[in-house]
């Protein structure tokens, strides 16, 4: 569910009568983005072997599938436990495998040369298949002594099998962003030789995450320890759960609100922006909701006779330049309203093809009975969908402005009508609102 605070603060300087009555008032509004920069775009474990119906390490022809969507230029960090060793794991390098090659086409197929066998660095090794502190054979999790060498390294180890005798990792296309990852225990019963004689090379649940190239060295980084949040149980004890819980608050969209439009106008008068339910009128918000772009709706409503104020907000606060707001930054706009006057403004959700916040009912007043608005509106403002280009996935599709081709790019809505969303996906609401009026 959206959760959205809006703080309406007033702020009174020179005036001990907080309850003065105004007809006319300064108003300075600043919309906060309030939404949180997150490490991974999607993250999740792999526990239950294809076929079975409870989580469990897989021998020789077991396989474990997980699926995901991922945008153009995503990554894929995972890794599973090598249960015969003390701290083994199969894992794609630190950077991550590359789901898509450079003409944007998807990475389909054998990936197995991406793989390799990594030393967490946790536990000391004993021979992989015999040690009394591997899991197969210790008293439980968590022991055996500590590593000399707590760094994260490839396996040096002649007792190692090759890579691909042990493990095949495959990537299925499944939809347009969509992957399967198919991790198949390709070892036999003696692929590992030991000085007990030949055996299996189990391998465990593991953990993954769709991350950006900018986001590396999401689990681990060589050269460096790497068992702070979860990396250890897995590579000792073949536990990803640890690893799971840590992930989750670190995982989600990291969301931008694009620079927006206000108009200030009079009960008597309809919205100046759009109606609820009917398409958008052809003034601009198509290109703010689509591309963030408000140049062409503040036009619109500085030509417009019913407004008696408007204008854009493009600048962060602290900045010199126009451009989007990330979690933490601000925009802030100034404007004079009367008592019977009503606020609208619009920003857009920029992980999306046409969504913008704007206020429930298109509008709030500025004053009641004379009294400028205050308090905090937890409902207030919400999500609305411009029905000008279909919905895809946040922070996935290729049509939203962070990946399209160019402005105006995206099939069209079937459903041309403005309206709050309810696509089936997952937003979170990311803005708060603050309105100050200086009585001075």
């Amino acid at each position: 569910m959206l959760t959205i605070l809006v703080g309406f603060v007033l702020m009174v300087a020179g005036c001990k009568d907080d309850n003065v009555e105004l007809d006319t008032a300064q108003f300075r509004v600043t919309i906060e983005n309030t939404g949180t920069v997150y490490d991974a775009l999607k993250s999740g474990a792999f526990t239950t072997p294809v076929g079975a119906s409870n989580p469990a390490p897989i021998g020789p022809g077991g396989a474990y599938e997980f699926e995901f969507t991922a945008p153009e230029g995503a990554r894929l960090s995972f890794a599973t436990m090598f249960v015969q060793s003390n701290d083994w794991i199969y894992a794609t390098s630190e950077d991550g495998l590359a789901l898509y090659n450079s003409d944007g086409s998807k990475v389909t197929g054998d990936v197995t040369s991406e793989i390799d066998l990594y030393d967490a660095g946790t536990e000391i090794d004993q021979e992989p298949g015999t040690g009394e502190d591997q899991a197969p054979r210790q008293s439980g999790p968590d022991t055996g002594a500590d590593d000399p060498d707590p760094n994260v390294r490839l396996v040096n180890d002649n007792n190692a099998p090759a890579n691909s005798d042990v493990i095949q990792v495959t990537l299925t296309s499944t939809s347009t962003y969509g992957f399967r990852v198919r991790v198949e225990n390709v070892s036999t019963s003696t692929t590992l030789q030991t000085s007990e004689g030949g055996k299996p090379v189990p391998l465990s649940p593991g953990f993954f995450a769709v991350h950006s190239a900018s986001q590396s060295r999401l689990l681990f980084e060589v050269g460096s320890p790497g068992y702070g949040e979860g990396m250890e149980s897995l590579a000792e004890d073949g536990d990803p759960s640890q690893l799971l819980s840590t992930w989750e608050p670190r995982t989600g969209v990291t969301t931008p609100l694009a620079p927006g439009a206000f108009a200030v106008f009079s009960q008597e008068n309809s919205n100046p922006m759009f109606t609820s339910g009917n398409p958008a009128p052809g003034n601009g918000l198509e290109a703010m909701a689509e591309d963030g772009d408000p140049s062409m709706l503040a036009a619109a409503l500085s030509g417009n006779q019913t407004v008696k104020e408007s204008g854009a907000f493009n600048t962060p606060d602290g900045a010199s330049n126009p451009a989007p707001i990330f979690p933490g930054e601000s925009y802030s706009f100034s404007f004079t309203a009367s008592e019977g006057d009503l606020l609208t403004f619009a920003t857009m959700y920029v992980q999306s093809n046409d969504l913008f916040y704007a206020p429930a009912q298109t509008s709030m007043p500025l004053f009641e009975n004379g009294t400028p608005a205050t308090g905090t509106f937890v409902d207030e403002i919400v999500l609305w969908d411009a029905g000008t280009e279909a919905n895809q996935e946040p922070g996935v599709g290729g049509d939203q402005a962070p990946r399209q081709s160019g402005p105006d790019t995206g099939p069209a809505d079937s459903d041309n009508s403005v309206r709050l969303v309810d696509d089936g996906y997952t937003y979170e609401k990311v803005i708060r609102v603050t309105l100050e009026i200086d009585l001075q």
